[in-house]
């Protein structure tokens, strides 16, 4: 268990991390408020739940693309292991 937690955190901290830069940077240039739908109708959310949304959207990629690195970086043996004695 304690290598699972310790790869699920090799994932979700710097996927957390850089979720947090991507939302000061899309923000900074992007008002919550000027936002709208595809039919033209304002976005009818609040200010901080876009934020919240956008941040969750960000973490959710940055994480996918963190755990496929960790998926590419094992090794063979981790990926098919030996059968065990006994069997």
């Amino acid at each position: 268990m304690k290598r699972i937690a310790r790869r699920a955190a090799a994932i979700l901290w710097p996927a957390f991390l850089v979720a947090a830069v991507l939302e000061i940077l899309v923000f900074a240039f992007v008002d919550p408020g000027s936002l709208h739908t595809l039919s033209g109708a304002a976005l009818p959310l609040s200010d901080t739940a876009v934020y919240s949304i956008a941040f969750i959207v960000f973490w959710a990629c940055t994480s996918a693309a963190c755990a496929l690195t960790v998926l590419l970086e094992q090794g063979t043996a981790e990926l098919n292991p030996a059968p065990r004695a006994g069997r």
